[in-house]
């Protein structure tokens, strides 16, 4: 029987009557050819022949304007174009040709993941094997041999990295590093919308120690960066080095015609508005695909969901295709099994693969036709990155959404142009939390003395030095500032978190086999790590088997569970300081410093498909202190007098609710790095209050970021639960916590109608 073409395939989702009628919205993206410029004149004979054995006869607009800028006029640039766009060469055009000018020429790339770094490492080695040069280019992480290692610290031309590595294996050990150091040219900071929040504001001051080093042995080098497409990556590169870019963003690469479709699951409960479980109807249409050997790709939130949908696809292609022709990818498996799925995928061996986010990244696996996404993958970002995946050069792909139950699922189906139409998100970080900049004068310090008067990349820190030299941490003589603890300060400090106290997740599931697989703030882990909780790690479950509070050790073992649980939290909260405030006629907002008194109470058990509560327990677990930002709406009587006591206090609670979806969207965070918590009467002000905090120590920008841009989160409040299809409010809009009378829904539009003074449309 003759195979279907994706075309035709098309054509059948849109007729077939099971489907269309599921169909939310159909978005075209028409094709577009490439744009290109002829080699710059001044590019080596070499490099170009390189380029012309891989096919490449021109550049595209964004790579021939990246050379000129970062290799010509050496401007720090940030490249941000599609995934598969090309942007390699925006930073290994330069760099090479740096290096064929001058044999002493060095470059560092960061790489987010170690199977990033690998493969960027074949790409460059590639170009440089088909010039015939002796230039060395290594890369540099924990599986790097000890025999190897020398080689790389001496020779190597490019040295590829991860900011861990940086932060506590390169830096520390600048001594080593001489001829990188002193011939330091160009810094590659790739995928740059990965550091934000926490990670991203310890990577800024790694990046700050990185720039005093190479400013110690005499270089100043260009950086060199590329993202996928957020709101603020010139401002995010800023923040991130402390220098001036130049925003690259005039893709040239072609592309073939994409077909976006949002598809909702049908309902199975009405007064519920649940649905049919998303995974069952990616299985039914991602098996459709590869029976007639399209090649697809299914992304999943999590492992545990990865290997749910492989087991169900291998199981229906197994006739057509043999199990062999459809993989899993994800962080567990080892990196030989992670480079034969890629390169089965490249030269079609493979039909299709469900990966976890991991192959949201640049990773090569060449362009697949069909991408699935299995729910909202968290961001906006992500999911381009993710459709990006399908469609080689100029041949048509379909990109399909497919929504579960979860409000922003139903609020992104529901709302296809808040998608289409715009990045919303702006990655934040917040380079001077205290917390994390104290961690950081310490690294600096151990790596070299400071002298009086000197700042911290423009940073005044003399009274941070000061301060540890009270706690002797560091000793004062003459005008320096040295480090005199016994301690290696970088290892004590995870660039993952912001607090010193951390809780380590030890694993038994495998007694044989101990290991440490995360560790968590001390805060975070009173409503996610107390005793019999569940705990996600890379998408596996755990149950939490003990809590030993004093020695700060959690230990897990592992197990499949249909539910997942969420503690409460009895938060008292007390305004410090109001930093900023503004009043409008209905309320008030501010933003400014808070301290969070927390006690862990009771957890309760949450069944994944209906959001049903099966169970609950007590936990016991001291109360908690957190020092933090936080921005805040205030409410005056007469608000309250309007709505009646009961009534406004369901609405206080329903926003309260909708915040905790659709804020963490608009700051590009999760949803456990920034808590919400409504007070009928608040300490400060003894007025009913919602607070947005930040949950970590000193605050990461959240808070003050969601302060800023209330407005739009207010109306993409109100359109997420008029857009749920449900009479009186349910779990997708205004929480499953409310007596969910008539008037749930209703009251918290009303109040939503208040806050946007009074504006109707």
């Amino acid at each position: 029987m003759q195979k279907q073409s994706l075309s035709q395939l098309i054509e059948w989702m849109k007729t077939d009557e099971t489907i269309k009628d599921h169909i939310q919205h159909w978005h075209t993206i028409n094709e577009q050819q490439a744009q290109t410029n002829s080699f710059p004149a001044e590019l080596n004979e070499k490099l170009i022949r390189a380029l012309m054995d891989k096919g490449i006869t021109e550049l595209y607009t964004h790579q021939y304007s990246a050379y000129v800028k970062s290799g010509c006029e050496k401007r720090n640039t940030v490249s941000v174009t599609p995934t598969a766009s090309g942007k390699t060469l925006c930073y290994n055009l330069p760099v090479l040709q740096s290096i064929l000018k001058d044999k002493e020429s060095r470059a560092l790339y960061l790489f987010p993941t170690k199977a990033l770094a690998q493969d960027q490492k074949s790409e460059i080695n590639e170009l440089i094997d088909a010039m015939e040069e002796d230039i060395k280019s290594f890369t540099y992480d924990g599986d790097t041999a000890a025999n190897i290692r020398q080689v790389v610290r001496k020779a190597g031309h490019v040295v590829i990295t991860n900011p861990d590595m940086l932060h506590s294996a390169i830096l520390p050990h600048h001594t080593k590093w001489v001829s990188l150091f002193e011939n330091l040219k160009y810094i590659v900071i790739d995928e740059l919308h990965t550091y934000r929040g926490v990670f991203g504001s310890h990577v800024a001051n790694v990046i700050r120690r990185l720039k005093r080093i190479a400013n110690y042995y005499g270089s100043s080098p260009v950086f060199i960066s590329t993202s996928a497409t957020i709101a603020n990556p010139q401002e995010l590169a800023e923040n991130l080095t402390g220098e001036t870019f130049d925003l690259i963003d005039n893709n040239g690469a072609p592309r073939g015609k994409k077909h976006f479709v949002f598809y909702n699951p049908p309902v199975i409960n009405e007064a519920l508005n649940i649905r049919k479980g998303a995974t069952s109807e990616v299985n039914e249409l991602a098996s459709r695909f590869l029976n007639e050997k399209i090649q697809t790709i299914i992304f999943a939130r999590s492992r545990v969901r990865v290997e749910v949908i492989l087991s169900h696809l291998q199981e229906l292609v197994k006739k057509e295709l043999g199990p062999k022709s459809i993989q899993g990818y994800r962080g567990g498996y080892l990196p030989k099994q992670r480079r034969e799925i890629e390169n089965g995928l490249r030269n079609g061996d493979i039909m299709g693969v469900v990966s976890t986010n991991a192959l949201e990244l640049g990773v090569d696996i060449g362009q697949l036709q069909v991408c699935i996404m299995t729910g909202y993958p968290g961001s906006v970002a992500s999911a381009w990155q993710q459709a990006g995946r399908a469609g080689r050069r100029q041949d048509e792909s379909l990109i399909i959404l497919v929504a579960s139950s979860a409000p922003i699922d139903q609020y992104m189906i529901q709302q296809p142009e808040f998608f289409l139409e715009q990045s919303p998100e702006s990655a934040r970080i917040h380079p001077d939390n205290l917390i994390i900049l104290v961690d950081h004068i310490k690294c600096a310090a151990f790596e070299l003395p400071f002298q009086d008067g000197e700042t911290f990349d423009g940073v005044d820190v003399v009274e941070i030095l000061e301060y540890l030299t009270e706690e002797q941490v560091l000793h004062h003589r003459g005008s320096k500032w040295y480090w005199m603890n016994d301690a290696f300060p970088a290892h004590g400090i995870s660039l993952r978190s912001a607090s010193q106290e951390n809780v380590v997740i030890i694993d038994q599931t495998d007694i044989s086999n101990v290991k440490v697989i995360g560790e968590m703030d001390s805060f975070s882990a009173m409503t996610l790590l107390h005793e019999k909780a569940i705990y996600l790690h890379q998408g596996i479950q755990y149950q939490v088997e003990e809590l030993d509070w004093e020695e700060k050790k959690a230990f897990v073992k592992e197990v499949q569970v249909e539910y997942y649980t969420d503690a409460n939290l009895a938060v008292d909260l007390k305004v410090l300081e109001e930093d900023k405030t503004s009043s409008h006629p209905c309320f008030e907002t501010a933003f400014g410093d808070v301290m969070v008194n927390a006690k862990a109470t009771i957890f309760k058990k949450i069944k994944m498909t209906t959001f049903e509560n099966i169970g609950s327990g007590t936990i016991h677990l001291p109360e908690e202190e957190l020092h933090t930002n936080a921005c805040w709406v205030t409410f005056p009587v007469q608000t309250v007098q309007e709505f009646g006591k009961q009534p406004f206090e369901q609405a206080l609670i329903g926003l309260a609710n909708v915040f905790r979806h659709i804020a963490p969207i608009h700051v590009m965070c999760d949803r456990s790095d920034l808590h919400v918590v409504p007070q009928m009467k608040a300490t400060h002000s003894e007025q009913p209050t919602i607070f947005l905090y930040d949950r970590y120590p000193g605050g990461v920008g959240l808070s003050s970021a969601v302060y800023q841009i209330l407005p739009d989160i207010l109306n993409d409040c109100k359109k997420l639960i008029k857009s749920c299809p449900c009479s009186t409010g349910c779990p997708s809009c205004v929480g499953s916590d409310l007596n969910l009378d008539e008037k749930a829904k209703t009251l918290t539009l009303r109040l939503i109608h208040v806050l946007r003074g009074g504006i109707t449309d």
